[in-house]
């Protein structure tokens, strides 16, 4: 499931969380997560996790009994959930942590999705925050993070144009130029490669 997408000397830690994780899934879907993957280097190393997990939330039941490493391991694992809110609700809690770099994939991909709301909490809580390690990982992951850019783009005109008619003042083009060092010179890197 997530073996991959931590470092690998946390490795006991995410097989201790995947073990606590509950078997049974919403809707009684039959596996367990996606088999579409996400993949980004990080410290020339390949960080790779499903796109999405269809796994009940029971982490009220467990988190206290999680070292602050693990919380923050199953924060970024449900913040792959099937459930919106069940993402927000796991994205604020790891944000709201002393966070580590290797959590900063989950941050960024989240955030090009369609929920607008999640993009507004994950502005509000940045903002006050050092981004430039994000801005490295960004920066470092180029190319999928300008396909990013353009998804959240993408959502913002199917679903969100009319209540954000300005795009230059949409809170998804905020939180990636601001937050997340997106660029126009970054578009034209990859041009040129």
């Amino acid at each position: 499931m997530f073996q991959d997408g931590f470092p690998k000397y946390l490795r006991d830690d995410v097989a201790n969380v995947i073990g606590m994780i509950p078997k049974q899934t919403y809707n009684n879907v039959t596996h367990n997560e996606s088999q579409v993957t996400i993949e980004y280097f990080q410290d020339e190393n390949v960080i790779k996790f499903p796109y999405r997990i269809y796994n009940i939330d029971n982490s009220d039941k467990l988190i206290d009994n999680l070292s602050v490493q693990q919380k923050m391991i199953l924060h970024c694992m449900y913040s792959r959930s099937c459930d919106g809110f069940i993402r927000q609700k796991h994205l604020n809690s790891l944000l709201l942590m002393d966070y580590e770099a290797w959590a900063i994939p989950y941050i960024v991909k989240i955030c090009d999705e369609y929920v607008v709301e999640i993009l507004e909490m994950t502005y509000d809580i940045l903002k006050e925050q050092d981004t430039e390690p994000i801005k490295r990982f960004c920066f470092e992951n180029n190319d999928l993070f300008c396909k990013s850019y353009s998804r959240m783009i993408s959502y913002w005109n199917e679903y969100y144009r009319n209540n954000y008619n300005n795009f230059h003042q949409y809170i998804g083009r905020k939180l990636f130029r601001e937050c997340f060092g997106y660029s126009r010179s970054m578009e034209v890197k990859n041009r040129n490669l």
